[in-house]
């Protein structure tokens, strides 16, 4: 079963509050919103989390009726002031509506899967309305990505997936979740900005890389014969063209008339390890690519593999869980540790 990340700690959500200096225009509207609507996985819609202003179909719409006011005061038009009242009326009443298309929503998150760097991660949320109420044409997004539309109307509850695209390793924090109606007529947008306290962990890209190649070794421990070694005599073997006369078995021939050619090899450990010092000159974000590669490769096999990082040593083993582990170490190397609990 894959991992799933549920999001930041306390101390987390401190620091992203306080991610802008609140000396900037940026910054003072940042700790304005965090007081507003402050971070939480699982948040009710309200007056008090709900912004609303004309769109810009409103505000045409707006110049409209002064257009149509000014026309019947200067006719003196009883028709064009009756349809001016009934535009403005219009537009009071949807007021009402665009504001209770989201009041009451229940939006709560559900967790996001880790990814590699360069993919989206899909950021799980789950709308759940009151029974008796509908929510009609909701958009969800993250700043700088397309928004997703949603529907409430039959089910009580939905789970959609927003994906962000995450472009570094380490934890990800995609910023609010904007969630937005302009329901029914357009004329108006309600919106609101929600931290659901939820990260995602971004693994290093892979570099595409097989099983990086194990040492022959002469103590015999190991559980692979490696036949190519020089170490230890294995057997006989026909002569083909092209071998070495020093291993040319005389004997055999004296006696049969058969050439043969001694064969020698040593044992490999299967347990192997991917050792950051065997990559030494590459970038580090080079080297945690071709690390990350390795491990993928070797969680394809059934071999115990370990890893060897500065300040971190990971015993071999295998399987999902082990791997998980060391591609968590590899994400996370050389930042904070701590946030990562």
């Amino acid at each position: 079963m894959a991992e799933v990340v549920q999001g930041a700690d306390a101390a987390a959500e401190g620091r992203m509050a306080t991610r802008f200096m609140p000396s900037t225009p940026r910054g003072r509207w940042r700790v304005w919103l965090d007081r507003r609507v402050p971070p939480a996985r699982h948040v009710r819609l309200h007056r008090g989390n709900i912004f609303i202003f004309p769109s810009r179909a409103g505000f045409a719409f707006l110049g409209l009726i002064t257009l149509l006011v000014l026309a019947a005061i200067n006719y003196q038009n009883s028709m064009v002031f009756g349809l001016a009242f009934l535009l403005a009326s219009t537009f009071a009443l949807t007021i009402g509506h665009t504001y209770r298309n989201l009041a009451g929503l229940e939006v709560a998150a559900a967790g996001v899967r880790p990814v590699f760097a360069g993919e989206h991660a899909e950021f799980g949320v789950i709308l759940r309305r009151n029974p008796g109420s509908g929510h009609h044409a909701l958009w969800l997004g993250w700043p700088g990505e397309i928004p997703q539309n949603v529907d409430l109307d039959e089910e009580l509850e939905q789970r959609v997936r927003i994906p962000a695209r995450a472009r570094h390793r380490g934890w990800f924090d995609p910023g609010r979740l904007r969630l937005e109606t302009r329901w029914p007529l357009g004329l108006l947008r309600a919106w609101t900005w929600l931290d659901l306290a939820q990260r995602a962990l971004v693994y290093p890209r892979p570099e595409e890389a097989g099983v990086p190649q194990r040492a022959a070794s002469a103590s015999g421990d190991g559980e692979e014969l490696v036949t190519e070694g020089n170490d230890d005599f294995v057997g006989l073997r026909p002569y083909r063209p092209g071998d070495a006369l020093k291993h040319m078995a005389w004997k055999p021939f004296a006696r049969a008339g058969e050439l043969m050619v001694k064969e020698y090899g040593g044992h490999a450990d299967r347990r192997l390890w991917l050792d950051w010092e065997a990559l030494a000159g590459l970038p580090t974000e080079d080297r945690l690519s071709r690390l990350c590669g390795w491990v993928l490769a070797c969680a394809a096999t059934r071999d115990a593999y370990g890893l060897r990082l500065p300040g971190v040593d990971i015993a071999p083993g295998s399987g999902e869980a082990h791997r998980r582990t060391l591609l968590r170490a590899l994400a996370l190397f050389g930042q904070d540790q701590g946030e990562a609990k």
